[in-house]
């Protein structure tokens, strides 16, 4: 009998490698109002928090910015038409969410990008590979409240104890742990090993395959 019988994942970070189409809508948007570029390690540090968190880090002086309200307007829409153009699966996702498939595991994601761009990447990218995808709305709290994991335990007739959440940041870290969920982290994303293991990771992979040990754990 299997330990887990449901994954939730993060995406951006965890299965997309999503980080030059978000650098390339937010330094779209600084420069439509003659602010100052970022770094793509600088957007890799501000990442996790949602689309808002995200803007309000990039912009001087943030949300008390008077073009702030404006410079996210824009990011979201120049995003949501070029959410494609670099963004990619990691090494070896796509092999393990067909294999979580095949062997019967339920697969979620949940995502604190706003719920429109999460579900279109998902049915892009992994098709029916991933069952739920939840990603923010006003009508949920935005991780790392424990809403949209506990929602996508509910549709999908999982509970915590056979669940591991997987991400790559600190915020996946609290919702795991606020939602009462085993907290696998990964080291191909936006954060490192040490940080992961601060935050008190249950366990820490390098490669996706490495996601079976802990799955067939007695």
């Amino acid at each position: 009998m299997k330990n887990f019988d449901t994954v939730i994942f993060d995406l951006d970070g965890t299965l997309l490698d999503t980080l030059d189409d978000l650098a390339g809508s937010v330094n779209n948007a600084l420069e439509k109002y003659g602010f100052p570029c970022r770094t793509r390690d600088e957007v890799r540090r501000f990442v996790g928090n949602g689309v808002e968190r995200l803007v309000t880090l990039c912009v001087p002086g943030g949300a008390a910015n008077e073009k702030y309200q404006d410079c996210l307007a824009d990011f979201k829409r120049h995003y949501s038409e070029n959410m494609r153009n670099r963004t990619a699966p990691y090494d070896g996702i796509p092999a393990l969410l067909r294999r979580l498939k095949a062997e019967g595991f339920k697969r979620a994601v949940v995502s604190n990008k706003f719920d429109a761009a999460v579900k279109a990447l998902c049915r892009d990218y992994f098709g029916e590979d991933i069952e739920l995808a939840i990603g923010e709305s006003k009508e949920t709290a935005r991780k790392p409240a424990p809403d949209t994991a506990l929602k996508a335990l509910r549709e999908l007739g999982s509970v915590p104890a056979r669940t591991v959440y997987v991400g790559d940041s600190e915020v996946d870290a609290e919702t795991a742990r606020n939602a009462g969920l085993v907290f696998i982290g990964v080291t191909w994303g936006f954060r490192d090993r040490e940080l992961l293991e601060q935050k008190g990771a249950d366990f820490v992979i390098d490669r996706p395959e490495e996601l079976f040990q802990i799955l067939r754990l007695p």
